[in-house]
């Protein structure tokens, strides 16, 4: 296939590079008057460099897609839907629902600030980037993030099958109803964490927030952090290694959790048959 290079060119007509297989575009622009839509829709094999985008659905249905040190606005809504074998780097993804329905994607050292960021996604790897978001990767599977750091409400719901590691979490309502994930050397802080999870394993984590891991199944805490942390573990099954003293846990069904001392334990449930180790020596 022959490459067409495209350079300092504006785009502002209904899609303006519609079905297109084989461009690279450099110092572009999707913007103008025209204010057209889905400028690269059903496309492949697309290089964009130091591009801005400021119009809606750029990337619709596309495959073998690259962009780099590049730049989606606020006003790029719904920027890549439907599309796979996606590379990203260097660039602002700032366009509401920025990414859904799309597979095998690699985003790396790129600003995400876009709500309802990630859905439905099959296979994506995250690596040295920032995201604000809410709702952040619902229903996505297969995700692998590193040196990753999120702020927003509701991240990370009904996932599947993900590895984090050394990643910062500022969130609430993170991973609820998520199954088969494992959280390494990370620092998450949030309130209602993990609720309804299934194979949620955390090893060397700083964790805080109100009312942690409730109603969890084969939850695993290996030589963890718990701050500020009351109510926790309620109906849930654990094995956690806790290092720090907690605030108070509340009625865990079934498991063991190994800690060095803590406030308050409440056993007002018949069901609640957890074991309870208390052993300073942790500290």
């Amino acid at each position: 296939m022959a490459i067409e290079i495209l350079k300092n060119q504006k785009f502002d007509q209904e899609r303006a590079l519609y079905n297109s297989h084989g461009i690279i575009l450099e110092n572009c622009a999707f913007d103008g008057d025209a204010d057209g839509e889905s400028a690269l829709k059903e496309s492949s094999e697309i290089q964009v460099y130091n591009t801005f985008c400021n119009l809606r659905y750029p990337f619709w249905h596309d495959h073998d897609l690259l962009i780099a040190d590049s730049e989606m606005t606020e006003l790029c809504r719904a920027a890549l839907w439907y599309s796979d074998l996606i590379r990203i780097k260097n660039t602002k993804m700032h366009g509401i629902k920025a990414l859904r329905e799309c597979s095998d994607v690699i985003i790396e050292t790129s600003d995400i600030l876009s709500p309802e960021f990630g859905w439905s996604v099959n296979g994506i790897t995250m690596k040295d980037s920032s995201a604000e978001s809410e709702y952040f990767m619902m229903r996505s599977q297969n995700l692998q993030f590193e040196n990753v750091r999120f702020k927003g409400k509701y991240s990370f719901q009904y996932i599947e099958n993900a590895i984090f590691e050394n990643c910062q979490f500022d969130t609430k309502d993170a991973f609820w109803h998520g199954k088969n994930i494992t959280v390494r050397n990370s620092i998450i802080k949030g309130e209602y964490l993990a609720w309804y999870s299934e194979n949620l394993t955390l090893e060397n984590c700083r964790i805080s927030g109100t009312q942690p891991f409730c109603y969890c199944r084969n939850l695993k805490l290996l030589h963890c952090e718990l701050l500020d942390a009351d109510l926790c573990f309620e109906k849930s099954s654990v094995d956690a290694d806790i290092t720090t003293s907690v605030v108070s846990i509340k009625n865990p069904a079934s498991g063991v959790i190994r800690v060095p001392s803590v406030g308050e334990i409440i056993r007002d449930d018949a069901d609640s048959r957890a074991e309870i180790i208390l052993d300073s020596s942790s500290l």
